[in-house]
């Protein structure tokens, strides 16, 4: 059930399709592995949303280069900066302090989880 994030040729990732994975993740709760700043992390996407017209996520890093992080944590990464993004089968939690009600996501909500 992997899908895989295609590049083109100017290099920068394809949004679209981005947006369609983490959509998919964050409906289906499942954990998404990508690359940011050349680095493979495993991520749960809580919230898809835009800001200032470009999208971002919300997510809780499970694993970055094979290691958990020593603090759990909601980070907001911008879609232009993920690589490579692929679906997994891993189930997400959701993270304790996540509000979807925050003024952050209020411009624009692609896709947020529900309880």
């Amino acid at each position: 059930m992997q899908q895989n994030q295609t590049i083109p040729a100017d290099g920068a990732p394809d949004l679209v399709q981005s947006v369609h994975i983490l959509s998919f993740a964050i409906a289906n709760k499942l954990c998404v592995r990508a690359v940011y700043n050349r680095g493979a992390v495993t991520l749960a996407p809580h919230v898809l949303f835009e800001r200032h017209g470009a999208p971002h996520v919300d997510a809780v890093v499970y694993e970055r280069d094979g290691v958990a992080p020593a603090e759990e944590k909601l980070g907001t990464y911008r879609l232009s900066g993920l690589r490579d993004i692929v679906l997994t089968s891993e189930p997400l939690h959701v993270f304790a302090d996540f509000d979807p009600a925050q003024e952050r996501y209020s411009e624009k909500t692609l896709a947020i989880l529900t309880a």
